[in-house]
């Protein structure tokens, strides 16, 4: 039992050292989120078409998706997957809560087993830093900058929007160089 609970804690508390870490904004302001997200209109499937390197996705060559559905008891479940090299499908069941219920664009998510989830280190930003008005693209990130995402409700956007997202990204902070676009092959 101790064993499992380490194999869980461990990688979380890494997280969250990296996640506090980062660099900030070039002017030290703090992240701004969108004014308001509609989480009925924000659930569904998400095709993620960039992202900045992180370890707990290392295992993930192509074409990941986020499926987000509501719970009744107001939480968010959360099923993510991929395609692994070897061409097999990883995936992750988790949940989400909204931090800020007034604008519903700062959530935490969290992985482990929800026998764990009362432990606040498993819990981790997911913050809505940008969506396009008929929510066909998403840019999600976390208060250190360390993390980001690119997420479009199809499998590919336009050059001008992806210039738009890269623009945002830059705005709110981010090194645009460590943004790595993901292989979309499953149509």
């Amino acid at each position: 039992m101790i064993a499992a609970l380490l194999r869980v804690l461990v990688p979380v508390a890494a997280f969250l050292l990296v996640a506090c870490a980062g660099p900030g904004a070039p002017s030290g302001a703090p992240l701004t989120t969108v004014p308001k997200v509609d989480l009925d209109r924000y659930v569904g499937r998400w095709h993620e078409l960039a992202r900045t390197p992180n370890w707990f996705q290392r295992n993930c060559a192509s074409d990941v998706t986020a499926e987000y559905a509501r719970r009744p008891d107001g939480t968010v479940s959360v099923v993510n997957s991929c395609r692994r090299a070897d061409g097999s499908v990883d995936r992750s069941e988790g949940a989400a809560r909204v931090v800020d219920a007034a604008t519903n664009a700062r959530l935490e998510v969290a992985f482990a087993p929800e026998s764990l989830r009362w432990i606040p280190a498993v819990w981790g930003n997911y913050w809505v830093i940008a969506l396009a008005p008929d929510y066909r693209y998403a840019i999600v990130g976390e208060p250190s900058r360390s993390y980001v995402w690119v997420l479009s409700r199809t499998p590919t956007l336009d050059d001008a929007t992806w210039r738009a997202i890269e623009e945002r990204i830059v705005q709110a902070g981010y090194d645009r160089t460590k943004l790595s676009r993901t292989p979309v092959t499953a149509k």
